[in-house]
C-alpha cells in the first residue's frame, strides 16, 4: 500500500469527487483508523480492514471491498500503513 495522510487523501478523494462532503470523509476515515488499531477485521472474510475502504463503505478489508488482490499500487492511511 501507499501510505498517505488523512488530509492529503480527503483533498485528493474530494477534487474528483466534488460531492463528497470533505468533513464528513474526514470523520469516517479518523474512526477508520482507530477501528484498525484496534484490531478491527472485514465483516465478510475476517482479514484485517482497509482504512480508506472502510471509511467510504463498511468495514471490509482491500480484497472484499475492491474484488482485487494487489493493493500495493492503492492508498492507505499513512498511520496504519506497515510496509
Amino acid at each position: 500500500m501507499v501510505p498517505i495522510s488523512i488530509e492529503k487523501f480527503v483533498n485528493k478523494h474530494c477534487k474528483n469527487n466534488p460531492e463528497e462532503n470533505p468533513v464528513h470523509l474526514r470523520e469516517s476515515l479518523i474512526q477508520a483508523v482507530k477501528d484498525k488499531k484496534k484490531g478491527a477485521t472485514c465483516t465478510n472474510c475476517g482479514q484485517e480492514i482497509w482504512a480508506i475502504g472502510s471509511a467510504v463503505s463498511h468495514l471490509g478489508c482491500f480484497s472484499c471491498l475492491t474484488g482485487e488482490t494487489d493493493s500495493s499500487q492503492d492508498y492507505e492511511i499513512d498511520e496504519v500503513c506497515w510496509s
